[in-house]
């Protein structure tokens, strides 16, 4: 099953596809034991809006649940804006990615983007680590990427030709786990 809904790539377009077509948010298969009928069961809220002032912020920001009537297990999708297990968004994350790729210091690095040192490492850690297993699933889907030949190369031209979140959009769809 796929957790992320592709191309909702702002916070309002996700608010407005929740009033006008909430459907496509549900999945077709329960992703624990695969029966077919899900039932919507309330949502639960991220406070994902953290671009203003706490009176300028959409949040708190509905993500839709719904309720398998095979195993009773709640399952949810994301749109595309909102990263599954992170904190921050998608596009603050693709700058500090960018910076590190042009060799930017960690802690010059956290400085200029207002992050803690940890969370910088991090995030360059998981991506590290979890670089083969992306780049091979992002290359079977885009090959010009296999031009690419080292990690930082793969990158750079990976997020030249797309956002961040629709790299992790498309490593959703062919089932890789996204940080």
């Amino acid at each position: 099953m796929y957790r992320i809904v592709a191309s909702i790539i702002s916070l309002q377009q996700h608010l407005d596809s929740l009033a006008n077509n909430p459907i496509i948010y549900r999945p077709r298969v329960c992703p624990h034991c695969s029966f077919g009928q899900l039932w919507c069961h309330g949502c639960y809220e991220r406070k994902a809006d953290r671009t203003g002032s706490a009176s300028d912020s959409l949040n708190p920001i509905p993500i839709p649940r719904y309720l398998c009537q095979g195993c009773h297990q709640t399952c949810s999708r994301l749109p595309e804006c909102i990263p599954p297990r992170r904190w921050y968004n998608w596009t603050l994350q693709q700058i500090v990615i960018l910076m590190l790729l042009t060799e930017s210091s960690l802690r010059r690095c956290s400085k200029q983007c207002c992050l803690d040192r940890h969370t910088v490492r991090r995030w360059w850690s998981e991506l590290n680590e979890h670089h083969q297993a992306f780049a091979l699933s992002l290359r079977m889907r885009f090959p010009e990427l296999g031009r690419s030949v080292d990690f930082t190369e793969f990158w750079q031209n990976c997020l030249h030709m797309m956002p961040l979140s629709a790299a992790m959009a498309w490593l959703d769809r062919e089932g890789v786990i996204v940080p």
